[in-house]
């Protein structure tokens, strides 16, 4: 039987994880998870992809989500007021256009000192209505795609061995960012067949698999690219039929409750790879 072994949130997209050991879990995925992005002046989301500093950035909320808290390496932590009922300003998200609540000049400004470049901090509004692709439609924040992003420790461990024949250092899961990460399965990449589960209190449904991009190869300790790994190995045996590599699943949340480490992972459907 595979157990949670790791559970994270991330409120500000593109921002370092909060490790917790249980998590109130929504309609839209972890209470918090990615309810922040930071926007450039213009209101286009910054990412890892072209701002790997991002994953130096160590945010924290209140368990009621009033007050976030900014930190990163040579300035003063911010703490800010979460405003949730302030005017909406147009953002936009791979070019899909979305609102946003600015969070106001003082977070714009210890985020725009400390990534060098005009940046903004918006929070999803209250009404945030983002429908979800996939198998499993859903809804979710600020995440790339779906609510909930799951990996298992067996997958990373065939991976870390491919690229070790390579002569590749090992790398930590946290260069996938998961929310979910799994332990207890023999069958590297099993998640992949997944179509309906229970962990905990909460029911998930498979939306896709989780095509990877260039933020994989951003050290989360350093916030900097460190060459082609892992994608060069990952192309080598998980090449998706659309494109692209895939490593990790998407999920929709069927039924909100409470998660914990610990907690088994109770399949109840399983399916066919789509790799």
């Amino acid at each position: 039987m595979a157990r949670v072994v790791e559970l994270s949130y991330y409120p500000v997209k593109g921002c370092a994880g909060v490790r917790v050991d249980e998590a109130e879990v929504t309609s839209a995925g972890i209470a918090h998870d990615r309810s922040f992005m930071v926007t450039t002046a213009e209101g286009v989301f910054r990412s890892q992809r072209r701002t790997p500093r991002l994953a130096l950035i160590r945010p924290a909320t209140s368990a009621d989500g009033s007050r976030l808290t900014l930190r990163g390496p040579g300035l003063d932590p911010l703490a800010v007021e979460v405003d949730t009922s302030g005017a909406r300003r147009d953002v936009t998200l791979f070019a899909a256009p979305f609102k946003g609540i600015d969070q106001g000049d003082e977070a714009a400004g210890w985020l725009s000192e400390f990534l060098g470049a005009p940046s903004r901090l918006v929070r999803v509004p209250p009404e945030h209505d983002r429908v979800t692709d996939g198998r499993t439609p859903g809804t979710s924040g600020y995440a790339d795609s779906c609510a909930v992003h799951l990996v298992s420790r067996v997958a990373l461990g065939l991976l870390n061995a491919r690229m070790a024949e390579r002569g590749a250092p090992a790398l930590p899961v946290d260069r996938f960012r998961p929310n979910i990460v799994v332990d207890g399965w023999d069958e590297p990449h099993a998640e992949d067949r997944i179509r309906r589960v229970r962990i905990g209190g909460v029911e998930l449904g498979y939306a896709k698999l989780a095509i990877r991009c260039v933020v994989t190869t951003v050290d989360q300790a350093e916030g900097a690219k460190t060459g082609p790994e892992p994608l060069r190995t990952l192309a080598g045996y998980r090449r998706a039929a659309g494109g692209g590599v895939a490593f990790g699943v998407k999920f929709a949340v069927l039924g909100t409750g409470k998660l914990s480490v610990g907690d088994e992972v109770g399949v109840a459907s399983w399916g066919e790879s789509e790799l």
